[in-house]
């Protein structure tokens, strides 16, 4: 028995559940906050406007935002289809809408 409970732990330790996505996204949203200048210096195809950085930001940062509605109980698919619609709602630029789209 006490194998088969041992068994169970590690397999759930295998899943992501809503909550530690969400947290992860929102560390990935301070890191693109924190590297933005850069993103926006690498820019140069189509127009050189040196804005995608700042997209971005804004574009996950929406996502980021309608994570505040979820419950840090509701499940990986509530998470997800929140920061989707929320990203998506607030894209910013091409950059932003592509972004946007990579969760969706």
């Amino acid at each position: 028995m006490d194998s088969e409970n041992n068994n169970i732990k590690n397999d759930s330790e295998k899943f992501l559940d809503g909550e530690t996505f969400a947290k992860m996204v929102r560390g990935g949203a301070a890191q693109l906050r924190s590297n933005a200048e850069e993103v926006n210096n690498l820019n140069v195809f189509p127009v050189p406007d040196g804005d995608t950085g700042d997209n971005m930001c804004m574009t996950i940062e929406g996502g980021v935002a309608a994570l505040d509605g979820v419950s840090q109980y509701d499940g990986l698919a509530a998470v997800m289809k929140s920061l989707s619609k929320g990203m998506l709602l607030g894209a910013s630029g091409n950059s932003g809408v592509i972004l946007s789209q990579m969760f969706a």
